[in-house]
């Protein structure tokens, strides 16, 4: 099973949008980065956000790119900034390829519970519009990083 940890795209401030939906650079370089994951062959089966608009908006755009027009993007709560990550590593099962669209701090702390155990250490610092492939092994016990994806090297 591969798991698809997403950061939402550059987002524009409260100030211009009460929602926070995404900016004319976030559009630009979430499209970006999922047209070379689609150009890799990355298919995930279902793709999941947070709800909150520009999550919305970041998992819209992935799902167009990876799993054609007919495909849907899902709100899942518990994955918010600050939501307990040992919730949702709990519901992981190998299997179907996963995809989730959120926010920071949650992302980075997932990664860090998923291939530490501890939600504490920084294993990875997220891009926004970033994408950073988990996997894991049937018999391990925990994940790791296989690769990632992210719109600038910084």
């Amino acid at each position: 099973m591969a798991l698809y940890l997403v950061q939402h795209g550059k987002s524009l401030s409260k100030e211009q949008d009460p929602e926070q939906g995404l900016s004319q650079e976030g559009y630009a370089d979430v499209n970006r980065i999922a047209e070379v994951a689609a150009g890799y062959g990355v298919r995930p089966a279902v793709i999941r956000h947070s709800g909150r608009k520009r999550a919305r908006q970041t998992a819209e755009i992935f799902a167009e790119a990876l799993r054609g027009e007919m495909s849907k993007a899902e709100p899942v709560s518990g994955i918010d900034p600050i939501d307990d990550v040992t919730a949702v590593a709990n519901t992981l099962k190998t299997g179907d390829n996963l995809m989730l669209v959120g926010h920071l701090p949650f992302m980075e702390r997932l990664t860090g519970f998923l291939i530490t155990g501890s939600a504490e250490k920084l294993i990875f610092k997220f891009q926004n519009g970033g994408i950073v492939c988990l996997d894991k092994n049937p018999d391990a016990q925990w994940w790791f990083i296989k690769w990632t994806l992210m719109p600038r090297i910084e």
